[in-house]
């Protein structure tokens, strides 16, 4: 069948917007997000569970749950917020292996508590569409408070303010999709008489292939890594430098130590709501093992870091 000439171009303009809403907020990784934002006026339901499992000794999980809604304040902004449940679960055996080994009550000890985390509020600003311009670009600001610390679960009080770019690219009529995020955090927290001022840099990036209608295959890689010298009772660790994020004094200070992951993704949409699972394990990490903390040990790092992150999120928009 022959097309009017003059209805091709809202054809194409049909198909541009098809394609935004069908991916719109769609978490295609378990780390990486697009740049898409909600349509003005909706709404999205989102439950993700990152299970992150296995030190170097004994039986570690962390399960960090998060129940997120977002809304779309106009086709561009999207403001969103979360709460963070956390469950531990670990018994370790290595009394270098802190700050768990402690927070379990020694050797033989062990640690099992569901609790809450904390919160999270943010706002996604949309710039360039991958659908109507040669790359995607948005910004999420988002500020962030926990009570309890993930690798442990022990009551903490923490505020964290996150700044993050997102760059999106599609190819093939939307079929393979790129995605590269880069995030800082600036970490302010405190448990007893220690103060940490912390800056985190958090790297992802993901290519994702719909191999099939409503199914996307991909695979994503993570780098984490922070930079601070804790303040114990008043006083710095001798040799390293501390950070500080206060207007008048802004510095970057050592840094603590870093992990990567690397892992396939999968992806399953359907009209109304969508599905995502992914493994990422760490092939590399490590620390300055001349610190109080730092624990590492065949080129990967275990006081921060596990060996697989093991996540799922389901979505649903109305």
């Amino acid at each position: 069948m022959k097309i009017p000439k003059q209805t091709k171009p809202l054809i194409l303009a049909g198909l541009i917007l098809t394609a935004g809403s069908a991916l719109a907020e769609e978490n295609l990784w378990l780390y990486t997000k697009g740049t898409d934002t909600r349509p003005q006026g909706s709404w999205e339901f989102k439950l993700s569970d990152i299970s992150r499992l296995g030190k170097d000794s004994g039986n570690y999980r962390f399960d960090d749950i998060r129940p997120e809604i977002e809304y779309g304040v106009t086709d561009k902004l999207t403001i969103g917020a979360e709460i963070m449940l956390f469950n531990h679960r670990y018994s370790v055996d290595d009394p270098e292996l802190n700050p768990m080994f402690e927070t379990q009550g020694g050797a033989g000890g062990k640690f099992n508590k569901f609790q809450f985390g904390g919160f999270e509020l943010a706002a996604k600003y949309n710039v360039l569409s991958p659908y109507k311009d040669p790359i995607g670009l948005s910004f999420v600001a988002a500020f962030e408070h926990r009570s309890a610390y993930r690798l442990d679960g022990a009551e903490i009080d923490q505020d964290s303010f996150v700044l993050q770019t997102l760059v999106q690219k599609n190819f093939l009529d939307d079929t393979l999709v790129f995605a590269f995020n880069a995030k800082t955090e600036f970490e302010r927290r405190k448990a007893g008489d220690v103060l940490e001022e912390e800056i985190a840099f958090d790297i992802s990036a993901g290519v994702s292939y719909r191999f099939a209608p409503k199914w996307f295959i991909g695979i994503e890689a993570r780098y984490q890594s922070d930079f601070l010298n804790p303040e114990e009772g008043g006083e710095f660790e001798d040799g390293y430098q501390r950070s500080s994020f206060d207007l008048t004094d802004f510095r970057l200070g050592s840094q603590f130590q870093y992990g990567t992951y690397v892992g396939p993704t999968i992806h399953y949409a359907e009209q109304g709501w969508w599905f995502t699972a992914g493994a990422l394990y760490q092939i590399k990490g490590g620390g300055d093992d001349s610190r109080n903390a730092p624990n590492n040990t065949g080129g990967r790092n275990w006081d921060e870091h596990e060996k697989w992150h093991l996540g799922a999120t389901v979505g649903f928009e109305f």
